[in-house]
């Protein structure tokens, strides 16, 4: 229910993500059986809990089970995140108040929160973002444990699918912000520079250089 002042409520938030709570729980299971074997059954629970950066933690463990340096870990998350810099530039007008109060809802604006609190007008509902933060950080979390402690039972995440629950979630936060040409402009124009550079670029740069066609929007806005 709407709120005085067209704020939604905390438990808005949290109803709105719910279908994407499943995809996320996947998601972390995932996560979960690919990093047990690198970094044993305490340390991926702890880095879920401390880190929430779904992309960005199943490139570090990826890298690190295939043999690669802790330096290229750590170089792959970060550009992995990167695209966080564009989005709390967009999301900090919206939370006031202060500032470990803005410090700790921050931690909450995830592409999913940022899609799903965007008001239409540039603008992003804060109580959205904590509600909906909370309920993706749990299913992340419980998510990750499941697949650390119970990934002999689960077994190879892509035999069941699993794989594809983060590609199918950025589409189902996609499609309904393609109401306008310019949004479809630049989800176009982003798709055909990631798929470009994926085979030749390093973990993360294609999602980086994808980001600058939100560029058109801007521009035509």
């Amino acid at each position: 229910m709407d709120e005085p002042g067209g704020s939604f409520s905390f438990a808005h938030g949290a109803r709105k993500v719910a279908p994407f709570s499943i995809a996320v729980f996947g998601f972390g299971m995932s996560f979960g059986v690919l990093a047990r074997p690198t970094m044993g059954t305490v340390a991926p629970i702890v880095m879920s809990l401390t880190t929430f950066a779904g992309s960005a933690q199943f490139a570090s463990a990826s890298i690190l089970g295939t043999g690669g340096t802790l330096a290229a870990a750590v170089i792959a998350a970060i550009l992995l995140n990167a695209r966080y810099g564009p989005i709390g530039v967009a999301v900090a007008p919206s939370l006031i108040g202060p500032w470990w109060s803005r410090f700790l809802r921050a931690q909450l604006v995830v592409d999913e929160t940022w899609a799903l609190s965007a008001d239409g007008r540039g603008g992003h509902d804060p109580r959205l973002i904590v509600g909906a933060g909370l309920v993706l950080y749990a299913a992340w979390v419980t998510g990750t444990a499941a697949g650390v402690l119970f990934g002999d039972l689960l077994g190879d995440p892509a035999r069941l699918g699993l794989d594809a629950a983060f590609p199918a979630l950025f589409l189902a936060l996609l499609v309904p912000n393609l109401d306008r040409p310019q949004a479809r402009v630049a989800a176009i124009l982003g798709a055909a520079i990631a798929l470009a550079l994926t085979p030749i670029a390093p973990a993360g740069v294609p999602i980086v250089a994808a980001g600058l066609a939100c560029l058109v929007g801007w521009r035509r806005s």
